[in-house]
């Protein structure tokens, strides 16, 4: 089966994601669990994460994926941020466990200058200390300025770094192609896998790019109107093994398609790739 969804609003109530996931045919959902603009985990009730677990249980929406919020950078090397950055990943990471969430994704950071090397060791050393058995997916980078994880071998280093229990990695679609993997030719996708596998890949961002080819820009496009096109998907999926990753499209909605219908659109485009 094909599991695909969006990133689904919890606003309200975290358990109310299910709800409107369900509501537009999604099979998976990503979501943050807390305001992804502040360092401050919200704090929920015993009855919040109760509902919240009963809902998953019976709900066909699987896997269940969180990001991280926006303001921590695990790869700095400045005190206070890097102190504040790894409270928050591991606030996070321990809510997504209390939830029963599968998976949460974390960007890595910028280094802010200190130098690649630095900002690698940094956010190693920051995902270390995630003590409970949430996976943590590291997501790739579209290449901006001092930027980690853009580079493929960076994220395979990080990878085979770490100590933790559950860890892989989430390919965004639009951040490798703007990071220069033309994923529209197989030679790209072949380079990904093999530097660092698909069994580590535990999740796919499908989003599209509104520029082109190494652009090192983070600006997503709606599924198939972009530069990566309806085309470059269909090469991308000629590896069969990519259709059984759970994929979250975050696209960002400029046109007046209802999400039900784009995601009826997607996933019949997606069957026809099997």
């Amino acid at each position: 089966m094909i599991r695909i969804g969006y990133h689904i609003s919890t606003a309200g109530a975290i358990d109310l994601a299910f709800d409107r996931a369900s509501d537009i045919g999604c099979n998976t959902m990503q979501i943050f669990i807390s305001n992804p603009r502040s360092w401050t985990v919200s704090k929920t009730s015993a009855q919040e994460r109760a509902a919240f677990k009963t809902k998953s249980k019976s709900n066909d929406i699987t896997p269940v994926i969180a990001h991280m919020p926006y303001l921590p950078n695990i790869a700095s090397s400045d005190p206070v941020k890097r102190a504040k950055s790894i409270g928050c990943l591991k606030e996070t990471a321990t809510l997504c466990d209390q939830l029963g969430i599968d998976y949460l994704v974390t960007h890595l950071g910028s280094h802010m200058g200190a130098g690649k090397g630095a900002g690698i060791k940094n956010a190693v050393n920051a995902i270390n200390e995630v003590e409970c058995d949430v996976g943590v997916l590291l997501e790739n980078e579209a290449g901006q300025k001092n930027s980690i994880g853009s580079d493929m071998h960076d994220m395979a280093e990080i990878l085979d770094s770490l100590n933790i229990k559950n860890k892989g990695f989430c390919l965004d679609t639009c951040h490798a192609f703007a990071a220069g993997y033309d994923i529209r030719n197989a030679s790209a996708t072949n380079e990904i896998k093999n530097i660092l596998g698909f069994d580590k890949m535990k999740v796919i961002h499908l989003n599209d790019a509104l520029y082109d080819l190494g652009s090192h820009r983070d600006r997503h496009e709606n599924f198939g109107i972009g530069f990566i096109g309806l085309d470059g998907f269909r090469q991308f999926f000629r590896e069969k093994k990519l259709l059984s990753k759970p994929m979250i499209m975050e696209t960002p909605g400029r046109y007046d398609m209802p999400p039900a219908e784009e995601l009826r659109m997607v996933k019949y485009f997606l069957e026809g790739c099997r």
